[in-house]
């Protein structure tokens, strides 16, 4: 499996992470989910991939993010914000064969590739 990078170009460890898994030889498909969005399919795999659940996906420093954690959101309700507004997504994820990691710190995902 080609590793896939789940990408915000303006976050300079999203851009750490491209520019690690390059250094070592790799060249993922970059997925720029601000432009593309994400899905109930592709959201819910990688939380179960990561083991973190769709709670330890959420961005923390997005104040919505926050309230959905503090709030006690269900699973849907934490998938339909995650939808609506991609940003809540925590950043950068890699994911490949060996599973799914949020890059931070942005060495955690050596172990992926």
């Amino acid at each position: 499996m080609t590793p896939t990078l789940f990408h915000n170009p303006k976050c300079s460890t999203s851009r750490k992470a491209l520019e690690l898994l390059r250094g070592h030889g790799v060249e993922p498909t970059v997925v720029e989910y601000l432009k593309t969005g994400w899905d109930r399919d592709t959201l819910m795999r990688l939380a179960e991939r990561s083991g973190l659940g769709l709670a330890g996906l959420l961005r923390r420093r997005e104040a919505e993010a926050v309230e959905l954690a503090d709030a006690g959101a269900s699973d849907d309700q934490i998938l339909n914000a995650m939808i609506a507004r991609p940003v809540l997504v925590e950043r950068p994820i890699v994911e490949t064969d060996k599973g799914a990691r949020i890059g931070r710190p942005v060495e955690t995902i050596l172990d992926l590739i």
